[in-house]
């Protein structure tokens, strides 16, 4: 996983939950890092589970809940860190069909190694827009976080529904505006 994704984990557990339940989660964790990131370096996607799982005993909150927190505040740190990525888009389904055709080809060229997961996108006949993710890495509440994230972003109220396939590696979202 990529380093910004560490750095910002840290950074949001530091601002929601203070510096002294940050610290013990590193210390905690079994971090082949030590907890030391930089936004570009590349780690481990257990490192982060590891920090999950300590995050989750530190405020007794389920780790799916934590990853849709951090989806959201990752969502903000990305308009600024990349904001080309949302010049031009006026609404949140047009936003959404960008992720894999623009968005993840534009983070690839970047970084040639990260491994992000895919997404298909499609409008269903009743006015709902259906969004399916695909991850070895089973973090689709993080990518539920990124969606209320941007439908924050865009102003827009949706009605948001998860159907979770398999293992968990396929999830599809179903998202309607309010």
């Amino acid at each position: 996983m990529k380093g910004i994704v560490f750095t910002e984990f840290i950074e949001m557990v530091e601002e929601k939950f203070g510096f002294d339940i940050a610290d013990r989660v590193i210390q905690t964790s079994a971090l082949p890092s030590n907890g030391v990131y930089t936004a570009v370096g590349t780690y481990s996607h257990a490192e982060m589970v590891s920090l999950l799982m300590n995050l989750s005993k530190e405020v007794g909150m389920e780790v799916d809940q934590l990853l849709r927190i951090f989806g959201r505040h990752l969502f903000e740190v990305f308009t600024k860190v990349y904001p080309h990525f949302f010049t031009g888009e006026t609404n949140l389904f047009s936003f959404l069909t960008q992720i894999e055709i623009y968005i993840h080809r534009e983070v690839q060229k970047l970084y040639p190694d990260a491994e992000l997961p895919t997404f298909t996108s499609n409008y269903l006949d009743d006015g709902t827009f259906e969004l399916v993710y695909f991850s070895d890495r089973r973090m689709s509440a993080l990518a539920e976080g990124l969606i209320t994230g941007a439908s924050e972003f865009f102003n827009t109220e949706i009605d948001l529904k998860t159907e979770v396939f398999e293992d968990g590696s396929r999830v599809r979202f179903l998202i309607k505006m309010v």
